[in-house]
């Protein structure tokens, strides 16, 4: 596939206060949502809280996903905070 990106969202108060709501970032065979979450962290200052003690819920093309879940070109990968309700 010659567009070898992911297409990357955050939404709520990761959008806040990452100061971007999407982004494209380089598919790489074999990657999982964890290591576009760890790339992404290694980034340093604000991006570091995608690591942090605060949980972060992941979804791949709009489906809830798990760390090791499997990313490819072209996929929808997006970040946000737990919702709490009350």
């Amino acid at each position: 596939m010659s567009n070898a990106i992911l297409n990357i969202r955050f939404f709520a108060r990761l959008r806040e206060e990452l100061g971007t709501e999407s982004l494209q970032f380089p598919a790489v065979p074999g990657q999982t949502v964890d290591d576009v979450l760890s790339e992404l962290a290694n980034r340093g200052g604000v991006w570091a809280q995608l690591k942090g003690s605060q949980p972060v819920l992941m979804a791949v093309n709009q489906a809830m996903a798990k760390s090791s879940t499997p990313v490819h070109a072209g996929d929808e990968v997006a970040f946000f905070p737990p919702v709490t309700g009350g």
